[in-house]
């Protein structure tokens, strides 16, 4: 008999209420104990307002609403009960602290949605999606988790796996029944369904791209040289005083990390240290981290003075940048600018390639923000995409959608070489385990694992 876990299914610190969570064979036992009430018979599905007292001393310790929810109509497929007690962290840790002395055990990260598929009340997929609308940045990635969690992928999965099947079942009837080749007519038949199921899973994983920026979004570093307005530019991408801005160069010595949204897509904007030689000690620290942030960053925005003439350290910052994704944000365009950016941004001057990477901005005003905003998602966003539709958000389904494409087109490849029945069923065996691996019909043990302890606890 599976044992009963308890966890608080809200996070932790003060609120106004907590809900804790029992699941498995023993949690309307341990509710029982724990209200101030001979024979607890809650109905499944109905709050009811009770006190709850500690068993150890009769103490009552708070007022709760309880809610019971009987196997197998539930989150988990189990018994569950949820406790849902005024905020206080000291109560909702004695609370489980009782639980804990009645024989429940503390939930490790994701068991309850584990349960719930163990339990065939969720596939895997739908597991992750939960996952994924709890760690949503966007309301578009709240929206892809949801489709996800109600099915859809799953949903659009199943007649692959289904067509695929068939075709293995024509295949390996094949081998045992028929001495001689398939006709050619059947051949082609399974050569258009394979084509087809390829096809599909091919387009499915196209999405990824999209799917991937709106639920992991980009990193992007600014950088520059001390005082060309990069903290500035960082407040102005914010709309808040985030950052120290002075007219003393050098005033950032550290990054400074912020999360903005741009057309629903997550930014982790990193304000930088200004790049040059010093013989300041902490700030040389600050250069070194710089350069470390930029190396790691999806996209760099390398920002001029339109008022100054370009030094030497603005080339060398363009030149460290060529191998990376980069634009170069032109700023302090509300001053007169300087004939070199004349030159720059008219493209008459070295580096000669540097005009299509360039946004001409003033943090000050706000002019050509808007502009910088869609530079920054263009090296990334699909004109094509259909963000709408549903897309794929999980690097691991991606992954297993193209190793099943890979195994289908070698299946087809020795079908029309004329191989034997059982070397074209090795990849279609594959695929299909693949395609089941995405919503857990053929997850390993440890797969699983490593899945569910991304999972917060109580969830």
């Amino acid at each position: 008999m599976a044992d009963t876990i308890v966890a608080l299914a809200t996070p932790t610190g003060r609120s106004g209420i907590g809900v804790i969570r029992l699941s498995g064979p023993g949690a309307l036992r341990i509710a029982g104990k724990l209200v101030v009430e001979n024979d607890f018979a809650p109905k499944p599905r109905a709050a009811v307002l009770r006190q709850l007292a500690d068993p150890a001393n009769g103490e009552t310790i708070d007022e709760a609403l309880i809610t019971f929810f009987k196997a197998p109509h539930s989150f988990t497929g189990e018994d569950v009960i949820e406790i849902s007690c005024h905020g206080s962290p000291v109560l909702l840790r004695q609370v489980i602290d009782i639980c804990l002395s009645l024989d429940a055990r503390l939930a490790e990260p994701g068991e309850f949605t584990l349960r719930a598929l163990a339990n065939g009340r969720i596939d895997l997929a739908e597991a992750e999606a939960i996952r994924d609308l709890i760690d949503a940045q966007t309301s578009a990635t709240a929206r892809q988790a949801v489709r996800q969690m109600r099915g859809e992928l799953s949903q659009r999965l199943q007649p692959l796996k289904d067509d695929l099947l068939n075709v293995i079942v024509v295949l390996e009837s094949a081998l045992e029944f028929v001495e001689d080749d398939l006709p050619e007519t059947q051949t082609a038949s399974v050569l258009e369904s394979l084509r087809s199921i390829a096809d599909e899973c091919e387009r499915l994983a196209g999405t990824f791209a999209a799917g991937h920026l709106i639920r992991d979004g980009l990193r992007v570093a600014l950088a520059g040289r001390p005082n060309v307005g990069k903290s500035s530019l960082f407040n102005a991408l914010l709309g808040s005083e985030r950052a120290i801005v002075t007219d003393i160069a050098g005033t950032t010595r550290d990054q400074l990390h912020e999360r903005i949204v741009i057309n629903d897509v997550p930014i982790s904007l990193i304000d930088t240290a200004g790049l040059r030689e010093t013989t300041d000690t902490v700030e040389k620290i600050g250069v070194e981290r710089t350069r470390a942030v930029l190396a790691d960053a999806d996209l760099v925005i390398v920002i001029m003075d339109a008022s100054d003439d370009i030094t030497d350290e603005d080339l060398a910052i363009l030149e460290s940048v060529k191998d990376l994704t980069y634009i170069v944000a032109v700023n302090k365009i509300d001053k007169e600018p300087s004939s070199d950016i004349d030159r720059l941004v008219a493209g008459k001057s070295e580096p000669a390639d540097i005009r299509a990477h360039i946004v001409p901005i003033s943090a000050k005003t706000g002019e050509g923000l808007d502009d910088l905003a869609a530079a920054i998602l263009r090296p990334f966003a699909d004109a094509n995409a259909d963000m709408s539709g549903l897309l794929i958000t999980d690097a691991r389904h991606h992954d297993l959608l193209n190793r099943c494409v890979q195994e289908i087109e070698g299946s087809i490849n020795s079908l029309e070489e004329g191989s034997s029945e059982e070397i074209v069923l090795i990849g279609l065996h594959n695929a299909l385990r693949f395609l089941g691996e995405i919503t857990g019909e053929t997850t390993t043990e440890d797969m699983l694992t490593r899945i569910f302890s991304t999972f917060c606890i109580g969830k």
